[in-house]
């Protein structure tokens, strides 16, 4: 059993972790949500390791518009949700996916060459970082603290009472 020294601490950096992810989420939503030119074709067509031919098949004109898409809506939906506070269970199991997925595209793996990357990583990479904080977020969700959670729990309660 873990013993914790200040939970208001844990939970108070618990829901930071959670709204800096929502803000990554959120805004690389809408960035390209609102740039016409931005398409995932690169970062697919330049796919490395064992799944490589999955993510350049999906460059094909009749699927990239779908994976653009479908891209921008999960990213969006998991910045509200981890925003907002609701939902963000949710949230982050669709973060995970996605995280999963860009991990996969370009894995940092030691004998496969490093692509259009910021550093030297030898397995662990950015994204796979965060999608280990999405991990926690799973299953620790913070929005009953500071949340929409916590006011619709709230609004709840306080109807359960009036009615009764």
């Amino acid at each position: 059993m873990i013993t914790i020294r200040n939970e208001k601490h844990l939970r108070n950096g618990l829901v930071l972790l959670r709204l800096f992810i929502g803000w990554h989420f959120l805004y690389e939503g809408i960035i390209k949500l609102y740039n016409p030119d931005w398409t995932s074709f690169g970062y697919l067509a330049s796919a490395q390791g064992p799944f490589r031919p999955i993510f350049v098949a999906i460059t094909n004109d009749s699927l990239i518009g779908i994976a653009d898409w479908m891209n921008v809506m999960a990213l969006v939906f998991v910045g509200i949700t981890l925003v907002l506070g609701i939902w963000e269970r949710w949230g982050a199991l669709v973060g995970m996916f996605l995280l999963a997925l860009y991990y996969l595209a370009h894995p940092s793996f030691p004998w496969v060459t490093q692509l259009n990357v910021e550093g030297s990583y030898w397995f662990v990479n950015k994204n796979l970082i965060e999608l280990m904080a999405c991990f926690v977020l799973y299953q620790v969700p913070t929005g009953q603290f500071f949340g929409l959670s916590g006011i619709l729990k709230k609004n709840k309660e306080i109807t359960k009472t009036e009615l009764s």
